[in-house]
């Protein structure tokens, strides 16, 4: 019962899961070696094993067996043990630095073929490999398979020639499978679905050779493959290669895929040797007939990628990083780090792309004058709050990063405003030589993250008849206010006509230039009117307190001034200029008194009604020319004053 349920939990487990624990065979035995080996009579045969790079392993017993019905018997060993028969004639040199072995056995006889097994450490305990040797008397040996020790996400390489007859043959590598050998990629372009995106054939520059890349190896790609050309067992020549894949766990790994935003950037890390870092590195992206080279760390970029993808080199971790952006659909697809001599350096990495919305936002296009100001803009989530923010000047040798941190200038030209979320580069003054590609990226922990590339057009300036023009105040376009940016808006790059002037309308520039003059006439023109009307409302109490007529109303007196009675009148309804020769006065209850007024004292009331209006006349045509004359004589000639009729006066004489 218990062997059904382990039966039935085996059918539903995953694939994935059960792949990774479950290694193949050839990944199960860390030694490796050839299985097939070949030697004529009285001839010599040599045997080399690989091992486990660790440093029990280097220093570590090694040894050479031979398999019979009683065990392995040794026969010979790097401790200086040799067995009996085979003393001058067998012996075993180690290589740690190459982490191999190897043996070698002269004089063969018949009696020499058999299975031997060659190990590290103590005989049948597992570090060991098998192999048969086969020794006939000639005159042809079969080619033993090359053999491969490979590392597991690693890349390997493999060779092949056939001469100049074969030049215009198909070119091929199968995997030797119970079935047959399984196509894995020929020069016509057919490519195993499996190895789509990291393998690769390309031609070598000596005729009728060529070689095979593959790249993340995995535990599946161990067993025995055949290179050729023609076809596969019906005509053409073929190779055996052994591949054998091993584990070690201090390898740093790559991403095997990458997924980046459309209009964004992706960034790429190839990993090198670096005792050789003299070498030629360069990054490509895979075809089925070949690797299209983009940039290499020599200065070189292709033609259409001039301004999207740079290198950035890291010896502290022994990396080179690869930044493209500016991405598209066309982009997807297999990108290769690649050198001319590390060959298990080279790496495949798969980009993919979805939509979405970049991090960093802002015109990719920026055009600004010869001598003017620039403000190169780009705008950042929050997420990228805590990054380090930089921009660079691309060229095709690299972009190097001027940082801004997030209290102010770290240096000259980069300024990080941490209110709006947005750093900026600043030129103060444009020449023609900065008219170029810049980027603006962010950076973690020494890592490059995203980036936004805007390229700036730099032109001649303008003419001085255009900047006449702009400060014409008579221009219908001076009447529109300058345009503010909406809030929310990704900030944009922004040049200037001058240092620090920012380029607008040209009512923008008249009212910068005139906002000074017109407050000073405005202010002017306020003081003289005030001082005006202080003057005339003195003169004009003056005057009254001189002109006071004594009433008598019976025996009670009292003086009334002549403004009191005019305003007196104005309550009334009728404005006529006379006055009446008769007014009563309520003294209290119903009684009222009548006053005749005599013909003198009705004059006199006359005399002063006429003088006091005059004074008012006097004082109001005073404040209208003044004003006036101030009004002309600040705005000089710009503006003229509106037309106002002169007053007309009731009973003016």
């Amino acid at each position: 019962m218990t062997f059904l349920v382990f039966t039935f939990l085996l059918a539903f487990l995953p694939a994935q899961f059960a792949n990774s624990r479950l290694l193949p065979k050839a990944a199960s035995n860390p030694v490796f070696g050839p299985r097939q080996v070949y030697g004529l009579l009285k001839g010599s045969v040599t045997v080399k094993c690989f091992y486990p790079p660790t440093s029990v392993n280097r220093h570590d017993r090694k040894y050479w067996c031979k398999e019979s019905s009683r065990g392995c018997m040794t026969i010979v060993s790097t401790s200086g043990y040799v067995a009996p028969g085979y003393q001058g004639r067998a012996s075993i040199i180690d290589y740690p630095q190459a982490e191999n072995f190897k043996i070698n056995i002269s004089d063969l006889t018949e009696a020499d073929a058999g299975t031997y097994q060659c190990g590290v450490g103590i005989n049948g305990r597992g570090l060991s490999h098998k192999v048969s040797l086969d020794v006939s008397e000639g005159p042809h040996l079969p080619e033993g398979a090359e053999l491969f020790y490979v590392e597991l996400h690693s890349s390997l390489t493999m060779s092949c020639s056939f001469g100049v007859d074969t030049v215009s043959m198909r070119k091929f590598l199968c995997k030797i499978r119970k079935s047959g050998c399984q196509n894995i990629i020929d020069s016509y372009g057919n490519i195993d679905e499996e190895y789509k995106g990291r393998a690769l054939l390309s031609s070598e520059s000596t005729p009728g050779s060529f070689s095979i890349v593959i790249t993340q190896i995995d535990w599946e790609d161990s067993g025995l493959y055949l290179c050729g050309v023609g076809v596969y067992g019906e005509k053409g020549e073929t190779k055996e290669l052994d591949v054998h894949v091993y584990e070690h766990t201090k390898v740093p790994q790559g991403k095997p895929s990458i997924i980046a935003v459309k209009e964004s950037s992706a960034t790429f890390e190839c990993r090198y040797d670096p005792v050789k870092r003299s070498s030629v590195k360069y990054w490509c992206k895979w075809r089925e007939k070949g690797c299209g080279k983009i940039i290499d760390n020599s200065g070189f970029v292709f033609p259409t990628y001039e301004g999207r993808v740079t290198m950035f080199d890291n010896p502290a971790n022994n990396t080179i990083t690869i930044i493209m952006n500016q991405l598209s659909d066309k982009d997807k697809g297999y990108y290769w780090c690649m050198s001319n001599d590390e060959k298990e350096q080279q790496s495949s990495t798969e980009l993919k792309i979805i939509d979405g919305e970049p991090g960093l936002k802002g015109r990719t296009q920026v055009e600004a004058q010869v001598g003017s100001r620039v403000d190169l803009t780009c705008s950042y989530p929050c997420k990228y709050y805590s990054y380090e923010k930089y921009w660079c000047r691309w060229n095709n040798t690299g972009c190097t990063p001027v940082f801004a941190s997030d209290q102010g200038h770290l240096g000259s030209d980069v300024t990080c405003d941490t209110a709006n979320k947005t750093v900026t580069f600043s030129i103060k003054s444009a020449t023609k030589e900065d008219e170029g590609w810049y980027w603006c990226g962010v950076k973690r922990q020494g890592r490059f993250g995203e980036t936004m590339a805007v390229f700036l057009t730099v032109v001649e300036g303008k003419s001085d008849d255009h900047s006449l023009e702009l400060l014409n105040l008579d221009s219908p376009s001076h009447a529109e206010p300058p345009s503010h940016p909406k809030p929310g808006l990704v900030p944009q790059g922004r040049a200037y006509d001058g240092p620090g002037v920012p380029r607008a309308a040209g009512s923008e520039s008249s009212d910068q230039s005139h906002g000074p003059n017109a407050l000073a006439l405005g202010l002017s023109v306020a003081g003289a009117v005030l001082l005006v009307l202080v003057t005339a409302f003195a003169v004009f109490k003056y005057r009254q307190l001189k002109r006071f007529d004594l009433v008598s109303v019976g025996s009670y007196r009292t003086n009334i001034s002549m403004s009191d009675l005019e305003g007196m009148k104005g309550y009334g309804a009728s404005n006529n200029a006379c006055v009446k020769e008769s007014e009563e006065t309520q003294m209290g209850g119903d009684e009222f008194v009548t006053i005749e007024a005599t013909p003198e004292s009705a004059a006199e009331i006359k005399k002063a009604k006429r003088s006091s209006k005059e004074d008012a006349d006097l004082a109001y045509s005073t404040f209208l020319l003044t004003s006036s004359s101030i009004v002309q004589g600040g705005s000089g000639g710009d503006g003229a004053a509106p037309d106002v009729p002169p007053p007309t006066w009731d009973g003016q004489i």
